[in-house]
């Protein structure tokens, strides 16, 4: 079983940053590709970025590239999203993810590829 606890949200000026962070627990953690995502009220969850087990690959929706960066430490069971620049457009819950099963980087854009979640962290971005 993997649980997945979420933190590092809160309120934030735009063009401040903040990093969030996800504590997993669970023997497959570490083999697993991890993922956020976020939802903002009255929208669908959307993809946000996804790292591969190892670390070694990232992917990252158009909306937030250039601007978060993905990583994790396994050795800490920790996967983080630095988020930098931040834009009023960016306030959402988010979610960290872990992924089931595999296939291309773009499998692992999709939330019903993901089989474990947490329970959100909320950022909120002023303008």
């Amino acid at each position: 079983q993997v649980q997945l606890v979420e933190s590092g949200g809160g309120l934030v000026q735009a063009g401040g940053s903040l990093r969030l962070s996800c504590a997993a627990s669970g023997r497959s953690v570490s083999s697993r590709n991890m993922g956020w995502f976020r939802q903002a009220p009255g929208k669908a969850r959307e993809f946000v970025a996804t790292i591969t087990w190892d670390g070694v690959s990232t992917y990252y929706a158009d909306s937030v590239k250039g601007r978060f960066t993905i990583s994790r430490d396994n050795a800490k069971n920790m996967v983080y999203l630095q988020m930098n620049s931040l834009k009023p457009e960016d306030t959402a819950a988010y979610y960290c993810a872990a992924a089931a099963g595999s296939g291309s980087i773009y499998y692992y854009t999709r939330s019903s590829n993901y089989d474990h979640w947490g329970q959100g962290t909320q950022v909120t971005v002023s303008s």
